[in-house]
C-alpha cells in the first residue's frame, strides 16, 4: 500500500525560495525599460501609489508588513466585527432609505429584500404626520425603523413611539434608531440643536426601549464635503466623543450611552480602503469607550453603511450600478451591521422601481449568491488590509487628536477651522480628477455624448448652509451643461478635428485619448474626412513621435490654411512649428476643455 505524505501539495517544492531583493532586482528590470534608473526600495516606491492623508499603497505586502493584533471577531478591539458570529446568520441588515410617504414602495422593498427601512421625515422628506400612512401594513415588530428628521427628530420620534404603542408592539421587540444626531444636523445646515431633546430620548430607550437606539453619529456630511477616510474616521470620533460626554451628564452610565449611538459610514468603490475603514472605525471607537472607562463588550461599534453619494455620476447613471456593487462588496467584507445601497439614479431625482429593485438586489445577490456574509472577515489576515488597516487607524487618530485639541467637534465646525480642512482636501482630489489621475468612466473616461439623459421626478431638497456637497463629476458636469446648451440653440455640438497621421498603429492609442478628453467636455470629435467638412473651429493631431518629426509641422500649417483656429497635438510636449497647444495624460484636461469651448463662443 501506497502512503501519501501528509503535508498536501507541494507544487514549488523543487524550486527554490524567492527573496524580496530578487523581486526588486527584476522590478528595476523593468522599470529601465521604460526610461527609469532606480534601484532597491526606490524601484518599489516608483510602484507605490499615493493615497490622501499621507498613506500610501506599496505594490507588495508580505509577512514582514506586521500589524497589531486583531483579536477576534465580537471581541475588543473588534477590527474583526463587533459580533463574533458576524453577518453569517443571514447577512448583513439590507437598509432601504425612502425619503417620500409612499406606502407602496415601502411595502414593495419590504417584501422583496430588504430588512429595515431609513426614513426621512420633517423638513428634509415627507411630513411627519405621514408616518403612520408610510408605515401602513409594515410589521413594526419585524423591521426596524430608523429615523432621519433634522430639527423635527423628537416630534418624530414621538409618533413612531405611538405607533408602536397603538399597533400593540412591544416596548422589547421595537428595534431601529430615532435618528437624533445635533453635530450631524449643524454640518449639514449650519443651525445649531438643542442636545436636550436627544439626551430625552436616550434616557427613554435606555429605560423602557432596550431594541431602540437613539442617535446616529453621521460620518457622510464629511464625506460629502470632500473629506479623506482618515478625516471622516476622525470626525465620527469626535462626535462620538461630543455625545458621550452629553450622555453621561444627563445621567446615563458609560455602558448605556455607547449603547445609544450608531455610526453612519460611507462605502465608495474604493474596495479596500472602505473596507480598511470599517475596520480601523472600529478599532478606534473601541480605544474611545476603553479610555473612557466603559466595559469591553461597550466599545463594539454599530456600523450603517451607505455607498457614497459622491462617486455616483450623473451622466451614464447606468455605471453607478457597478460603483454601488463594488461599494456594497467592501462594506459586506469590511464587517457593516447595515448597508444602504443607494439607487444608481439617486443623484438625478426620485428613483424609480427598477433603480429600487436594481439597488435591493445588489445586497441580496452578495449574500444569497455570493455567499459573502458566509465567512467572517474575509479580508483578516490579508498583509495589505492589515496594514492599510493600520495606517488608516492611525491617520484617523490624529486627526480626532486636532478636532479635540481645538476644541471638539462643535467648535471646529463653528469656526469653521473643520470645512477649511475638508476644502483642502477635495481640491487637492479636484486636480487628480481635472486630470483624469482619478478616471471617472463614462464623464471623464469613455463618455457617450450620444447618450439620452435619465429623467426623474424631483427629489426633496436635502439640507443646505452647512458644509458643501461634492460631486466627482460636478468640473465635466458643469462642462457638459455647456454643450447641452449649444446643442439645443445650434443644432449640433461644438466639434473639434482629429487628424490621424500614418497607420493605425501610429495613431490608435493618441486618437483614443483625445477623443475621449475632448468628449469629457461636451466637444464632439471628428474622425472622417477634411477638416472643411468636418464643421470644427480646431483640430489636434494623433500620431507617433516618429511621424510628429517628420509631418506635425506641414499638417499643421496645412489645417490653419484651411481654417483651423487652435491645433492641438496630442503627446507631451516638444517643438513643433505651429502646433498651439499639447494635450497629455496628466494635463489639466478641465483647463484645456474650459478654454477650448470659451474660444469656440460655447456658454
Amino acid at each position: 500500500m501506497t502512503v501519501l505524505p501528509n503535508d498536501g501539495l507541494s507544487l514549488a517544492a523543487e524550486f527554490p525560495a524567492a527573496t524580496h531583493e530578487q523581486w526588486q532586482h527584476l522590478v528595476e528590470g523593468v522599470l529601465r525599460k521604460s526610461g527609469k534608473e532606480v534601484s532597491g526600495a526606490a524601484a518599489e516606491d516608483a510602484l507605490s501609489t499615493a493615497l490622501e492623508d499621507g498613506l500610501r499603497t506599496r505594490p507588495l505586502y508580505t509577512a514582514l508588513d506586521a500589524a497589531p493584533e486583531t483579536g477576534f471577531p465580537g471581541f475588543s478591539p473588534f477590527v474583526r466585527g463587533s459580533r463574533p458570529e458576524g453577518n453569517t446568520a443571514g447577512g448583513w441588515d439590507v437598509r432601504q432609505r425612502h425619503a417620500t410617504a409612499a406606502g407602496d414602495l415601502v411595502l414593495a422593498d419590504l417584501e422583496n429584500g430588504v430588512t429595515s427601512l431609513w426614513l426621512v421625515v420633517g423638513e428634509d422628506g415627507f411630513p411627519v404626520s405621514a408616518l403612520g400612512q408610510a408605515l401602513e401594513g409594515v410589521y413594526l415588530d419585524l423591521a426596524p425603523i430608523v429615523l432621519d428628521a433634522g430639527r423635527d427628530t423628537e416630534n418624530a420620534a414621538g409618533e413612531l413611539l405611538r405607533l408602536y404603542e397603538e399597533r400593540g408592539v412591544a416596548r422589547d421587540a421595537a428595534r431601529g434608531n430615532l435618528g437624533a444626531d445635533p453635530l450631524g444636523y449643524e454640518a449639514r445646515t449650519g443651525q445649531r440643536l438643542d442636545f436636550a431633546p436627544a439626551a430625552g430620548l436616550a434616557r427613554r430607550c435606555a429605560e423602557e426601549y432596550p431594541g431602540l437606539r437613539s442617535l446616529t453619529v453621521d460620518a457622510l456630511p464629511y464625506h460629502e464635503a470632500g473629506g479623506s477616510a482618515a478625516q471622516e474616521l476622525g470626525a465620527s470620533l469626535a462626535t462620538g466623543v461630543a455625545y458621550l460626554r452629553e450622555l453621561t451628564e444627563a445621567g446615563l452610565t458609560v455602558e448605556q450611552a455607547c449603547a445609544q449611538l450608531e455610526f453612519r459610514y460611507a462605502a465608495t468603490a474604493d474596495q479596500f480602503l472602505t473596507i480598511a475603514k470599517l475596520r480601523a472605525a472600529r478599532r478606534l471607537w473601541a480605544r474611545v469607550a476603553e479610555v473612557s472607562g466603559a466595559a469591553d463588550a461597550a466599545g463594539a461599534q454599530v456600523q450603517h453603511v451607505v455607498t457614497s453619494p459622491v462617486m455616483m455620476s450623473r451622466r451614464d447613471p447606468w455605471v453607478n450600478m457597478l460603483r454601488t456593487t463594488i461599494a456594497t462588496l467592501a462594506a459586506g467584507v469590511g464587517g457593516a451591521d447595515s448597508v444602504t445601497v443607494l439607487p444608481f439614479d439617486h443623484v438625478i431625482g426620485l428613483p424609480d422601481g427598477f433603480a429600487r429593485r436594481i439597488a435591493r438586489n445588489t445586497s441580496t445577490i452578495l449574500i444569497e449568491e455570493s455567499h459573502l456574509a458566509r465567512v467572517i472577515d474575509p479580508a483578516g489576515g490579508s498583509w495589505y488590509v492589515e496594514r492599510l488597516t493600520d495606517e488608516l487607524a492611525h491617520a484617523g487618530w490624529e486627526f480626532f487628536r486636532w478636532l479635540e485639541q481645538i476644541g471638539g467637534q462643535a467648535a471646529a465646525l463653528r469656526s469653521g477651522r473643520l470645512g477649511e480642512r475638508l476644502a483642502e482636501t477635495w481640491e487637492a482630489r479636484t486636480a487628480k480628477l481635472a486630470q483624469r489621475r482619478e478616471p471617472v468612466t463614462g464623464v471623464s473616461e469613455f463618455p457617450h455624448l450620444a447618450e439620452k439623459p435619465v429623467e426623474r421626478a424631483p427629489a426633496p431638497q436635502p439640507p443646505s448652509g452647512g458644509l458643501p456637497r461634492v460631486r466627482r463629476d460636478e468640473t465635466y458636469e458643469a462642462l457638459r451643461a455647456r454643450s447641452d446648451a449649444h446643442l439645443a440653440r445650434a443644432g449640433a455640438r461644438p466639434r473639434i478635428f482629429l487628424a490621424a497621421l500614418g497607420p493605425a498603429a501610429a495613431h490608435t492609442a493618441r486618437l483614443t485619448f483625445a477623443a475621449n478628453l475632448f468628449q469629457a467636455g461636451g466637444i464632439e470629435p471628428v474622425t472622417e474626412g477634411t477638416f472643411e467638412e468636418s464643421g470644427a473651429t480646431e483640430a489636434c493631431l494623433c500620431s507617433s513621435d516618429t511621424l510628429y518629426e517628420e509631418r506635425a509641422a506641414d499638417t499643421a500649417q496645412a489645417l490653419k490654411t484651411a481654417g483651423a483656429r487652435h491645433v492641438f497635438l496630442a503627446g507631451r510636449p516638444a517643438q513643433y512649428t505651429d502646433v498651439d497647444d499639447h494635450i497629455f495624460a496628466g494635463c489639466d484636461a478641465v483647463a484645456v476643455l474650459t478654454a477650448t469651448l470659451d474660444r469656440m463662443g460655447v456658454s
